[in-house]
């Protein structure tokens, strides 16, 4: 009679647990809600798969089970916020692009800044938005692969409209209104130094000045990228009649 050691009915009882926890969903989330915290707070490289682990609640070996590589959950976690890009892409077909129509370049920023802002004042959606403010800025190899796959696309999508309707700008130059503008929008979702030059008067982040921050861009495009002025009529003077 073959009798099981205690060794290894110590490996398959750990086996059963470890396919117990990772058969609970939230045990996913909970390991993407985690890294998404850690990164937006200290930066892709300054966290391990250990420390995501013990912020999750979850077995270390489950991290790998569920995700893979470091550089997948991080990839994974823009994934999971796609929608949002979706959303904000169905916000800018709903601008009726009209060059015409002074309202046009507001309207598109707004769809622009909008969404991000209310992101970031939410508890769902704060790290998310400031783990998008903290790691799109630097030149890693992680980091543009998410550019390409998920923000490129929404970029060319911004630079298409503001193309539209500013039709006396080349589309390259539209482009830089583009990048110009997307430097506001991060550096208002990640800056904390606001606080202590207002004297504490201001508060980062804050939602409220999102008016604001549109009314900056805008008139930071129509200066950079004036319209032509029309050219004036020369007008010949009439003969008086002798």
């Amino acid at each position: 009679m073959n009798a099981r050691t205690p060794t290894a009915k110590r490996s398959a009882h750990r086996a059963a647990a470890f396919t117990a926890e990772a058969a609970r969903p939230d045990r996913r989330h909970a390991i993407l809600l985690a890294a998404e915290k850690l990164f937006a707070q200290h930066g892709y490289h300054a966290v391990t798969i250990r420390q995501i682990a013990e912020e999750a609640g979850v077995p270390l070996a489950l991290v790998g089970y569920y995700f893979g590589p470091k550089h997948e959950l991080f990839h994974a976690i823009f994934e999971h916020w796609s929608h949002s890009i979706e959303e904000r892409l169905a916000g800018l077909k709903a601008v009726n692009n009209d060059p015409d129509d002074v309202r046009t370049l507001p309207r598109i920023i707004e769809a622009f800044t909008g969404p991000v802002l209310a992101l970031r004042a939410s508890a769902e959606g704060e790290y998310y938005a400031l783990l998008v403010a903290r790691e799109l800025y630097h030149a890693t190899e992680e980091a543009d692969r998410v550019l390409r796959g998920y923000f490129d696309p929404l970029a060319e999508a911004y630079i298409d409209a503001l193309h539209v309707a500013l039709p006396h700008a080349t589309r390259g130059q539209a482009a830089w209104g583009y990048q110009f503008s997307l430097g506001a929008l991060l550096h208002h979702l990640n800056d904390s130094r606001i606080e202590r030059l207002s004297h504490g008067e201001n508060r980062r982040s804050d939602p409220a000045v999102a008016p604001m921050l549109v009314n900056f861009i805008v008139g930071g495009l129509r200066a950079a990228l004036p319209r032509p002025k029309a050219p004036q009529k020369k007008t010949t003077p009439r003969r008086q009649k002798t």
